[in-house]
């Protein structure tokens, strides 16, 4: 079974001859205990083109010390050397629980041995008065050892600082500030596996070198006065800055792509809100295809499109449910005493539960399935040679605009038809549909926001406002029909109804409201200048 961790840290560079400072005087620190060395042997598995470490992810086995086993290390805030650690026991191969975890920038690779690393820790704990533990401050020396083909080896020594679990954050200032007046510094590397990476590609060149594998090219040299090769690596990730209208397309879609990948892992750990903002972004990138196609060729983007709906539909699933059980629980909560009648809490209880189970499974089962492997694949070809149609390299101030307003026209005339109707079963279903161009015309505000500057932001902004009204207004729909279901269940169990009836009434005005509010929210959204603005 997986246990996590949050994991803050900071590693700082040493000499090789490096002793352990003296923390004594740190504020906070009581004592410092020593807790003698210990020999750690760590194996690093990653794809063989390191798609874990070009993400700040590393994943170990490890044996020796408190915590030998597994340990997939999930970045958090990597400035602040903060990680999410989820241990695993030790077993021979990566346990299924942390490779389904990486699934989303895997795919479907092999996780193999890439690096060795042999540590003798030299440990002090650092405690309070009572005892208490506050860190672990030790000084590492390292060897590392590729396990792949080319080889190579690395040494070096690193002070390690980990904050304890509940201890202040502000102890690592604290030591750092007496590290600095020693002449120690951060180190550079966000963790010992990307420090090996460059310290070992050295030797490696080395071998191939020898091997003649790689040709001469440009030199430097060393700290020790020695010639090596300097090997230049291509980093993906890097994107030349957005020129035309399609750039900055392209930039918005592989910023939801990324979101998708980097979300996937909270989604599967059941994190807050991490269904939610998966689901945002598959909808981000959707409605970018579908606002820009005269930049993109729908032949191409629009079976993306489908299964992005298709992903969307899965995690709506689990989200639906959150956002509904929330909901009516809230409600539930402001119900005075004297009118909440017959086991209300309890039934309310049980259909939660109930529905939250079978919402996150089909939520997992469609993360493990191979379609959605094909989908992050799709997107990805797509962003590795885009379909480019002919007005994609129009500059981004006359096309984006157009299709902006484009989306505005859409939801202008949903809006317009849903207030002609009457209060009832067919202007709700009007007003649902213009929550969904609302949601559109912002997306597309968005994506523009970059090339365009505030008056996107601003048109954003409205489009916004208009879709939580409508959203509000839907979620009461929702709510009324589930509430209706809850009475019928209560009634036929014997059970007295009337709080079920009553919160019905509560939606019902709470609907109302929001249709009331909708005319002046779309003025102040429609206001033509708010448009005219887009194109400068």
């Amino acid at each position: 079974m997986a246990e996590t961790k949050r994991e803050i840290e900071r590693k700082y560079d040493v000499g090789a001859d490096a002793e352990l400072p003296d923390l004594s005087g740190v504020a906070g620190v009581a004592d410092v205990v020593d807790k003698g060395v210990v020999e750690l042997d760590a194996v690093y598995h990653d794809t063989t083109d390191q798609v874990l470490l070009s993400d700040s992810i590393t994943l170990r086995r490890r044996i020796g010390g408190d915590d030998e086993g597994w340990h997939l290390k999930l970045p958090v805030s990597p400035v602040q050397g903060v990680r999410d650690e989820i241990q695993a026991p030790l077993s021979d191969s990566v346990p299924p629980e942390l490779s389904s975890l990486v699934r989303s920038r895997v795919r479907d690779a092999e996780l193999v041995p890439v690096m060795r690393l042999l540590t003798a820790r030299d440990l002090r704990h650092l405690v309070d008065g009572e005892g208490a533990l506050l860190a672990e401050l030790s000084v590492d020396r390292v060897r590392a050892e590729r396990l792949t083909e080319d080889g190579g080896t690395a040494e070096w020594a690193e002070i390690e600082v980990e904050l304890a679990d509940g201890a202040d954050p502000a102890l690592l200032d604290r030591i750092e500030k007496k590290l600095k007046k020693l002449g120690v510094e951060r180190s550079s590397s966000a963790s010992k596996l990307a420090k090996a990476q460059a310290g070992t590609a050295l030797t490696a060149a080395r071998k191939q070198l020898a091997k003649g594998k790689l040709k001469p090219g440009k030199s430097k040299k060393g700290q020790k006065g020695e010639r090596y090769t300097v090997i230049e690596l291509k980093d993906s990730a890097v994107q030349p800055d957005p020129v035309t209208a399609a750039d900055h397309v392209l930039a918005y879609i592989r910023t939801q792509r990324d979101a998708l990948v980097a979300l996937d892992p909270d989604v599967r750990r059941d994190l807050p809100d991490s269904v939610h903002q998966m689901r945002v972004a598959t909808r981000r990138m959707r409605s970018a295809f579908r606002s820009y196609r005269k930049l993109l060729d729908r032949s191409v983007t629009d079976p993306i499109g489908d299964e992005l709906k298709w992903l969307a539909g899965e995690l709506g699933v689990d989200r639906d449910q959150e956002v509904l059980a929330e909901r009516i629980t809230s409600r539930v909560d402001t119900v005075p005493g004297t009118l909440l009648l017959g086991p209300v809490r309890a039934r309310l209880q049980i259909w939660s539960v109930a529905g939250a189970a079978d919402s996150r499974s089909r939520t997992v089962a469609a993360l493990e399935g191979e379609r959605y492997v094909q989908l992050l694949n799709s997107v990805d070809a797509l962003l590795a040679d885009p379909p480019l149609r002919k007005a994609a390299t129009s500059s981004p101030g006359k096309a984006l605009p157009k299709a902006v307003r484009k989306d505005y026209a859409r939801l202008e005339a949903r809006i317009e038809h849903a207030l002609a109707l009457e209060p009832g079963e067919e202007r709700d279903v009007a007003m649902h549909s213009a929550r969904k161009a609302a949601k559109r015309a912002r997306y597309a505000g968005e994506a523009a926001r970059p090339a365009l500057g505030k008056p996107a932001k601003r048109f954003a902004k409205r489009m916004k406002a208009v879709q939580k009204v409508l959203g509000d207004h839907q979620d009461s729909v929702v709510a009324r029909d589930t509430l209706r279901n809850l009475a019928v269940q209560a009634h036929a169990a014997g059970e007295t109804a009337f709080t079920w009836g009553l919160l019905y009434g509560q939606e019902e005005a709470r609907a109302a409201r929001r249709e009331n509010e909708l005319p002046g929210v779309w003025h102040r959204a429609s206001r033509p200048k708010l448009r005219a603005a887009l194109s400068g």
